[in-house]
């Protein structure tokens, strides 16, 4: 596949934004990659590393194999992901601390707008799509409302697992994979071994990681060939539902301590800004959700630049 150079960074643009949504709890990447028009290209990509690529690496070479992967693509899409994590990461972390309604109401915007351009992509309506429609948003919305785990198990099967389950939430539409690892009480574990240095940890989770993520991608992938539009019903839902856990406007129900002996929410409840404790900053709020949504209207444009 040839590109020129201003494609690729046009790729690497997305990677930044995509990067900058899963630094925030609740927001996924796998949305941003949808809307910027290059999320079918990504799962082929990762579909695309298998026992084929390593036979192409033996008989052919680093350059047949790259290109068997789509290397360029996914270098160019990894690099804007770190760089929008290294830079991005402290500034969300303070905003998060300091203006959650703003930063929350800005997400929303970007979540809610969405849902809309991901569902027109749906063509010919027809009842099961509905159903299926629904049923995603039904599910999207109990997965924000499930109590996080307080206890943890950190056996190495579980770990695995953690991170098999995580990586695939990442890459679905809708759905946080560190909000997964809070579901299943494994984001203490693992944010603690990334403060020690914990690598026995950091692998189990990683190769849980690796294999979740190249099976799951190929389910997805099967899905877009055979049940396209069933499929696009299915993950318009599960933004649709995930829309609870970004509303800006939250009653904090319990705590816990994190990894650094700092009080945080640890179960949130959506409530009216009207009956917001605080400054419900409604008109801010408001005008951050529909800067949102032009950013999203933004990068639904800017996909139509040629990455093909």
């Amino acid at each position: 596949m040839q590109r020129s150079l201003r494609e690729y960074i046009a790729i690497t643009f997305k990677g930044i934004a995509m990067g900058a949504a899963d630094v925030v709890p609740g927001v996924s990447g796998g949305t941003i990659a949808f809307i910027s028009g290059i999320y079918e290209e990504l799962l082929d990509t990762i579909s695309s590393i298998n026992l084929n690529a390593l036979k192409i690496l033996k008989k052919e070479g680093v350059k047949a194999a790259w290109k068997a992967i789509n290397g360029n693509f996914l270098f160019a899409l990894l690099l804007g992901i770190g760089i929008s994590i290294l830079s991005l990461a402290k500034l969300i972390k303070y905003l998060l601390i300091n203006e959650p309604v703003l930063l929350w109401a800005f997400f929303f915007g970007l979540v809610l707008a969405s849902v809309f351009f991901v569902g027109k992509q749906i063509r010919e309506w027809n009842i099961l799509k509905v159903v299926v429609l629904f049923l995603g948003t039904a599910i999207g919305y109990y997965i924000t409302i499930l109590p996080p785990v307080a206890a943890h198990d950190t056996s190495t099967w579980f770990l695995f697992m953690s991170g098999a389950l995580a990586i695939c939430a990442m890459i679905l539409p809708g759905i946080s994979g560190g909000f997964i690892l809070l579901l299943l009480g494994a984001y203490k574990p693992v944010i603690t071994a990334i403060d020690e240095r914990d690598f026995k940890t950091l692998f189990t989770v990683a190769v849980g990681a690796i294999v979740g993520l190249l099976a799951f991608s190929r389910v997805l992938k099967w899905l877009f060939d055979k049940y396209r539009n069933v499929t696009l019903a299915l993950l318009t839902g599960f933004i649709a539902g995930s829309l609870n856990k970004i509303w800006p406007w939250k009653e904090i129900l319990s705590w816990r301590t994190n990894s650094h002996g700092e009080e945080v929410p640890f179960m949130e409840e959506s409530i009216s800004p009207f009956n917001y404790g605080g400054d419900p900053e409604i008109v801010w709020a408001c005008l951050l959700a529909i800067l949102g949504v032009l950013v999203i209207y933004g990068l639904e444009k800017f996909s139509k630049v040629k990455v093909a």
